[in-house]
């Protein structure tokens, strides 16, 4: 066993949704890293363009592209123009998201909201999955990352819908991998604990980051790195026989905060 090839991904090409910062971010420029060229799509057009921009001036191949994953149309484009430009698709993280930020009172939830939240973290994921399988297969080599959260598996009060369509990515993942095995494409998820990302920033006080420390056995908030490391193991060859998992990277601790 060649350990030094285990997190290689020369030769494969990445598509990163949501891609312009934070966690995605992070993820653009690991995969890169390893090997990878990478599709940075984002809402954003000049976030991607500026994660694509640093990859290339690094050295590595990358491009951007503008993803908005409510539509169906940008789904579709996403993975056209990645197979015209770079031959295939081997790798898909699924990192564009959208959070309730406990803000969801179950008696005067909006539907509207609730189609919007399910959307975005649920129905995108499955069907980029839905269009890069296939040619995943052909190509002999296929990895699906989802990021999910602490909160599909944690109780909160105010946080039933997002809480509960990061719990159905997870249980869609671990039914996929019986679908996608045949095609020879993994498919697993990342959740990530409290990360230090401009959202977190932008709400991180010091008394919540006492709390969010006291339920964190490792004691520090979580580096965008530290998820973007669990996605490459995920997306690479050292993850061969793993399919269907979640791995929580939150530092041994949880998010129910008292």
């Amino acid at each position: 066993m060649d350990i030094k090839n285990l997190f290689d991904l020369s030769g494969k090409v990445a598509v990163v949704t949501g891609g312009g910062d934070g966690i995605g971010k992070g993820c653009c420029e690991i995969l890169a890293a390893a090997g990878a060229s990478v599709v940075v799509s984002d809402i954003s057009a000049d976030k991607a363009k500026a994660v694509a921009d640093g990859i290339v001036a690094a050295g590595g191949k990358a491009i951007s592209m503008v993803c908005n994953v409510l539509e169906d149309a940008d789904l579709v484009k996403l993975i056209d123009t990645t197979v015209k430009t770079f031959g295939t698709v081997n790798i898909l993280v699924n990192n564009a998201g959208l959070g309730g930020g406990g803000r969801e009172n179950p008696f005067k939830i909006d539907m509207n909201y609730v189609d919007r939240i399910y959307r975005i973290n649920v129905f995108a994921p499955l069907r980029l999955s839905q269009l890069a399988v296939p040619g995943m297969g052909k190509s002999g080599y296929g990895s699906i990352v989802n990021i999910t959260s602490m909160s599909s598996i944690d109780k909160e009060a105010n946080m039933c819908v997002y809480s509960s369509s990061k719990a159905a990515l997870n249980h869609l993942a671990a039914n996929l991998a019986y679908d996608f095995g045949p095609y020879g494409v993994r498919i697993n998820n990342v959740g990530p604990g409290a990360t230090k990302t401009a959202a977190l920033a932008s709400i991180l006080t010091p008394e919540l980051q006492e709390k969010m420390l006291k339920h964190t056995p490792i004691n520090r908030l979580g580096e965008v790195s530290d998820i973007a490391q669990a996605v490459l193991f995920f997306a690479s060859p050292a993850s061969a026989w793993i399919s269907g998992q979640v791995i929580f990277v939150n530092g041994g601790g949880n998010q129910t905060l008292d």
